[in-house]
């Protein structure tokens, strides 16, 4: 399996802050709150979804992406999939090889499938983790380190493939409390020195290591709960960032970044935000 490329290739990832190239999304055309998956659909499911104002905030979001010299690929709605917005969890990037995941949740089982057929007509290969547990949601990319969250959604026995699959990289399991559905719910690497956390929920040794090898920004309850981890690095310390978020938007710009801010409010209301809402498929440092 060959996971490096100094060359351009359709597909290529090595981390999550280099610069952007092409993504993967889908409209929230059919979103609804369904099944409650976290905090945050329990919180608006009596509220409900407004799915013109979700599509026009997505439009948008989209529009920023291609304003920033993104391409982005649209994969079709499906009526019976209300959580297809959420492209990262069907699959990562790593190297060259596009790994699609095997959907725990049965609301979201098939929704692999339509992403591979726009795969196989663009002639792109993927490997299919089949058997075990995983969504993209839970794995985060740094170079040799690939962290994988051990939630509801991703099992150890993923953990365990991958290991036997990447013996060159440092797999390493993050658990942490499974009422945050998804890694990046509460952890989020977004350059090779920086990280942001929302503390006391990855278990302890585990977030003590990951302390050790980033300068973390601390994310709060309120901001967690409005997904403040949840952003998307396009590159060049460019980051896509709630409004409502305006601690962890301030933390950024003391750092140094480019905070581009975009409301998606009405779509994080299902429990995802931009890093939820996108599948990189190449990018470049």
């Amino acid at each position: 399996m060959n996971l490096n490329s100094t060359l351009m290739e359709k597909s290529f990832c090595m981390n999550e802050y280099d610069v952007l190239q092409r993504v993967v999304l889908c409209e929230p055309k059919n979103m609804t709150i369904r099944d409650v998956i976290n905090d945050t659909q329990k919180h608006f499911q009596n509220e409900g979804i407004h799915i013109q104002k979700a599509m026009e905030q997505h439009s948008q979001f989209v529009q920023v992406l291609k304003n920033n010299g993104i391409d982005v690929i649209l994969l079709p709605p499906a009526k019976k999939y209300p959580e297809q917005v959420f492209t990262r969890d069907i699959g990562f990037t790593l190297g060259q090889t596009i790994f699609v995941a095997d959907m725990a949740a049965p609301i979201r089982s098939g929704e692999e499938n339509i992403f591979k057929d726009w795969l196989q007509g663009e002639e792109i290969s993927y490997y299919n983790i089949i058997g075990d547990n995983i969504e993209g949601g839970d794995v985060i990319i740094d170079g040799s380190n690939v962290y994988v969250g051990i939630s509801d959604r991703t099992n150890h026995f993923a953990v365990d493939h991958l290991k036997s699959m990447l013996p060159t990289f440092n797999v390493m399991a993050i658990p942490f409390h499974e009422k945050y559905l998804h890694l990046d719910c509460v952890f989020n690497v977004i350059s090779a020195t920086d990280a942001l956390i929302f503390p006391g929920v990855i278990s302890k040794t585990e977030e003590d290591i990951l302390r050790s090898r980033y300068n973390v920004i601390e994310v709060s309850e309120a901001e967690q709960f409005t997904l403040g981890t949840n952003v998307l690095s396009i590159g060049n310390k460019k980051i896509l960032s709630l409004p409502v978020n305006k601690n962890v938007n301030e933390e950024l710009r003391k750092r140094g970044y480019e905070v581009i801010e975009v409301d998606i409010t009405e779509i994080i209301k299902s429990g995802g935000s931009f890093r939820c809402c996108t599948l990189p498929i190449l990018r470049k440092n």
